[in-house]
């Protein structure tokens, strides 16, 4: 591994690195970590088109199966840029609440897409008309995982509202394999909300192992194919307590 920079920011201890090998996958990568490393992006050198980490590929998957002709898209953290740059032939705007993260994205992962607005992601999004958009996408993380407001019934009726009538919510969580109750409450509060919910994690081996989970909230059936799902499977979480403000 060979660290191209690193530094605290106000939200994040933040580092950027190469190396050849990532998630067992042998080859050139440069990653942007956070603290407690949490990888939130990272780049194929040899081929920086290509996504290299599973969950992006899953969601993009769920947009284009759900809503082939989906425009209007508002990403809630911007990592390194990887969903704003693919989706840069559609009508993007991203939030990020660290302006560092978004500098060390076009220095060090060549990030030419949407102009990033930078503060409160739920503030930025709050001032967006109702009706507007076709998906949003709440990929922000904090020392301890998803900030609350991002994750409270207040919060899911507010983006209910700034979706158009087929619209759709795409949340990027992490939880402990099995029953995790932050987890379950998420997903229990996204239910009070939204007529269709689904649940998807990445295999584990052991219980007590942190997964990766997208949670999605439609008002229509939501559909997927297993094999473009990039490795996750569907997972119904257990009932849990609605989250508040």
């Amino acid at each position: 591994m060979r660290v191209l920079y690193r530094n605290k920011s106000e939200q994040h201890e933040l580092t950027v690195y190469d190396t050849n090998r990532l998630y067992g996958e042998k080859g050139r990568f440069r990653v942007l970590e956070f603290s407690n490393a949490a990888v939130q992006g990272a780049i194929d050198l040899d081929t920086p088109a290509r996504m290299v980490l599973e969950y992006p590929r899953a969601m993009v998957h769920l947009m284009e199966r759900n809503n082939s002709e989906f425009d209007s898209v508002f990403v809630v953290g911007h990592g390194i840029g990887t969903l704003p740059t693919y989706l840069s032939d559609r009508q993007v705007k991203v939030a990020e609440l660290d302006e560092e993260v978004a500098e060390l994205s076009q220095t060090f992962f060549g990030y030419n897409g949407s102009p990033v607005l930078i503060g409160d992601g739920r503030e930025l999004l709050e001032q967006e008309p109702a009706g507007t958009y076709d998906y949003i996408i709440i990929d922000a993380f904090s020392a301890t995982g998803t900030p609350e407001q991002f994750t409270s019934s207040s919060f899911f009726a507010m983006v209910k509202d700034k979706l158009d009538s087929d619209g759709s919510v795409i949340l990027n969580v992490f939880g402990r394999a099995g029953s995790d109750p932050l987890v379950n409450a998420i997903y229990t509060t996204l239910q009070g909300q939204f007529a269709h919910t689904r649940a998807f994690a990445l295999p584990t081996e052991t219980a007590d192992e942190v997964q990766n989970r997208i949670l999605m909230g439609s008002n229509h059936p939501i559909e997927f194919q297993i094999r473009h799902m990039a490795g996750f499977v569907e997972q119904e979480p257990e009932e849990g307590y609605i989250i508040m403000d």
